[in-house]
């Protein structure tokens, strides 16, 4: 079911709504009771569609699940400019130093990863939309099968991560065989990966700023930061995968 949308919110819809008013009534002489109702049908209508045309605006038939994926865009905005933040101040440390060449590039292919986030959020948010788009068995089972396979692979941190996406995707498949939305659960892990992201960029961020770079075993613990990071944006992907 199409979401109308209030076009109070969108200037130009008020706007085209107000000018065939004017053009009704003094160009072609139609009668309120008729002008009227249409020019207020142009501006819903003209507000509807800007509304789909927003990428900021989330439209699900469930509205807590909404806010969810809207709280959650907010944060991985926020966190994409940190992550922007530190792909320039490591650029700054490091300079043109060949020596810390794989170290800068191993920081920035994590921060790129992570300026990533709104993104996927966003095709997130798209997908969910609409009753039709309850999260199959099929879909479900498809990404614990991916995730199994990446955790046999996968250490420390990562492997942790891990472990608790496959928990949450045994609890959503059977949400799902119970005709139940998993969506919301889907949001929440989302979300905690990103709550769990912002934290190892602000991790990574402490070290970088107090680090000896003429240490190898610190920028190891750097470069092992890194790949940390970089590997929680790659579960993301597990997670989105369906």
């Amino acid at each position: 079911m199409q979401m109308l949308a209030n076009p109070l919110k969108y200037p130009l819809a008020t706007l085209a709504g107000g000018v065939l008013l004017v053009v009704g009534a003094r160009g072609l002489n139609v009668a309120p009771p008729i002008l009227v109702p249409v020019a207020i049908a142009s501006s819903v209508g003209a507000a509807t569609v800007l509304k789909q045309r927003d990428p900021n605006v989330i439209q699900l038939e469930n509205p807590q699940l909404a806010r969810e994926l809207l709280d959650i865009r907010q944060s991985a905005l926020a966190l994409a400019e940190k992550a922007e933040g530190l792909q320039a101040e490591s650029r700054h440390q490091m300079g043109d130093d060949t020596f810390h060449v794989e170290l800068l590039a191993a920081v920035e292919l994590a921060c790129v990863r992570v300026v990533e986030l709104p993104a996927k959020v966003d095709r997130l948010g798209q997908r969910l939309q609409g009753k039709d788009s309850l999260l199959s068995v099929d879909e479900l089972q498809a990404q614990l099968q991916a995730i199994e396979q990446r955790k046999s692979r996968s250490t420390g941190v990562a492997r942790e991560q891990l472990d608790r996406l496959a928990a949450t995707l045994n609890t959503n498949i059977e949400l799902a065989r119970q005709g139940s939305d998993a969506r919301q659960a889907q949001a929440i892990a989302l979300s905690t990966m990103i709550q769990e992201s912002a934290g190892m960029l602000q991790q990574l961020q402490n070290r970088l700023r107090t680090a000896n770079l003429s240490d190898t075993s610190q920028v190891n613990e750097l470069r092992s930061l890194s790949r940390d990071l970089e590997g929680v944006q790659e579960n993301v992907d597990l997670l989105m995968a369906s």
